[in-house]
């Protein structure tokens, strides 16, 4: 049975995407589309700037907008005791950055991992964490205001939910999205890749990687 937390996730997640289907509708007149040749990316009409960010990196930097200028970057959502989707993301998702490896570091695309746990997820921990899957996968994390700034940026919703009666004083887990956002070379939001894509019972890594391979090669200088 929901409790109140998780059916308030619901509500905020149905109006996220009711609010995104209506602003494509209304300021590009067209819905989400995946143009000919691409099989699990799917590109919005238009892309969409990201209001401005910095979040703390693993290594102790900040990640700013112009970090993420030149490469293609999928973004993902979750926190370290997540118990099942972001594990099984990230590890599918590392089977496609195995198949970027021989790509141009220059132009190469790019896996960021962004712990909306800030609590629990120190940046040491983040970065080992997301490293055990794929040494270039980019950690950050931040305050919890910033981060709901840069989840709503991307279409994006998660919320903190204590754990049944029977757990631990204080226990919780995070309620987040599974779908990941996908960043142009100029750090704007140009699509996205549904979360059942890389958790269904039949993920599909190579098309993410064919299809981010191929993003590359056509926007190459």
């Amino acid at each position: 049975m929901f409790n109140r937390t998780t059916l308030v996730i619901l509500c905020i997640a149905l109006a996220g995407g009711v609010g995104l289907l209506a602003a494509q509708r209304v300021f590009v007149g067209a819905p989400v589309t995946a143009p000919s040749g691409l099989e699990v990316v799917q590109l919005y009409p238009q892309p969409r700037p990201i209001p401005g960010f910095a979040l703390q990196q693993s290594d102790g930097t900040q990640l700013l907008p112009g970090e993420l200028a030149g490469h293609w970057t999928l973004v993902f959502i979750g926190f370290t005791h997540c118990p099942d989707v972001c594990p099984m993301t990230l590890t599918h998702l590392a089977q496609a950055q195995r198949q970027w490896e021989t790509l141009p570091e220059a132009t190469r695309p790019r896996v960021l991992f962004v712990s909306v746990d800030p609590e629990r997820d120190t940046p040491d921990r983040l970065g080992d964490y997301a490293h055990a899957f794929h040494r270039d996968t980019l950690a950050a994390t931040a305050d919890v205001p910033t981060l709901e700034a840069f989840a709503r940026s991307l279409s994006m919703v998660f919320a903190k939910v204590p754990l049944e009666a029977d757990a631990p004083d204080g226990a919780y887990t995070i309620d987040h999205s599974a779908s990941l956002a996908v960043l142009d070379p100029q750090g704007r939001v140009a699509g996205v890749v549904s979360g059942s894509v890389l958790n269904a019972e039949t993920p599909r890594p190579d098309a993410i990687a064919a299809d981010l391979s191929r993003l590359t090669a056509e926007t190459r200088p």
